[in-house]
């Protein structure tokens, strides 16, 4: 009995030093990334790609530096307790700029058939940027706009990058509170392990209330489609 009572133990420990250092679960609470990820989705993040690399595992292990297009997910710049997910739009040196909804990175338009807008109408900051701070705009973006803004373009600085949501009329993303830092990046997105029709206020707070709707409603609100897919970045150039 004591052999097989350490044997699980050890097997146990080795189980969750993997998933707590390899990978995380995550659920979506905001529709920002509608439709790659939705709100309900539950994630597996891998947590090792953009992980920093050490002198020595930097040649044994895959890190990699996220690029654009990459979906991340990141800690909150305004409050690292919160996880959030973007798209990578902007690396280290890139110049940024958006006109009639279109983003351009170093002088050329992007192909983004992820992106949707929902709104017709035109903003003069969120469609026009950068521009003077309009909206809910945080000192954090009005400071990268005083300090990083070249000819009419943001020029991304080092060990930083600009994230935008794939619903980008209905995103608050790096135009409103600023630039990811690098070791902000908690990973990406691999795999969408079970997606639930539940609204955002559910998995932000009403517990009680979502627990009831689990219980009453697993099999009709589960989103069968979306179950065990994966979640690819889209390479921009």
């Amino acid at each position: 009995m004591r052999d097989f009572i350490h044997e699980w133990s050890v097997n146990i420990l080795i189980l969750l030093f993997g998933i707590t250092t390899l990978l995380q679960a995550f659920v979506v609470p905001t529709e920002s990334m509608d439709t790659t990820v939705m709100v309900g989705d539950h994630l597996l993040v891998d947590k090792l790609s953009f992980a920093p690399a050490g002198p020595v595992s930097k040649y044994l292990l895959p890190y990699m530096e996220p690029k654009r297009g990459d979906v991340i997910v990141f800690r909150y710049p305004m409050d690292i307790r919160q996880n959030y997910v973007k798209r990578v739009i902007g690396v280290p040196g890139d110049h940024i700029k958006i006109r009639n909804k279109v983003v351009s990175v170093n002088g050329k338009q992007l192909i983004e058939p992820y992106v949707q807008h929902k709104f017709a109408s035109m903003e003069p900051y969120r469609d026009y940027f950068p521009a003077e701070p309009e909206g809910p705009v945080m000192d954090r973006a009005r400071e990268m706009l005083t300090q990083h803004v070249k000819d009419g373009e943001l020029v991304v600085p080092s060990e930083n990058f600009f994230a935008m949501g794939d619903n980008r009329d209905n995103s608050l993303d790096s135009r409103y509170w600023g630039f990811v830092p690098r070791e902000n990046i908690i990973g990406k997105p691999l795999l969408i392990y079970w997606s639930y029709d539940a609204p955002t206020e559910d998995w932000v707070g009403n517990l009680g209330g979502h627990m009831l709707d689990l219980a009453k409603n697993f099999f009709v609100n589960t989103r069968w489609n979306r179950t065990l897919r994966l979640v690819r970045g889209v390479p921009i150039q």
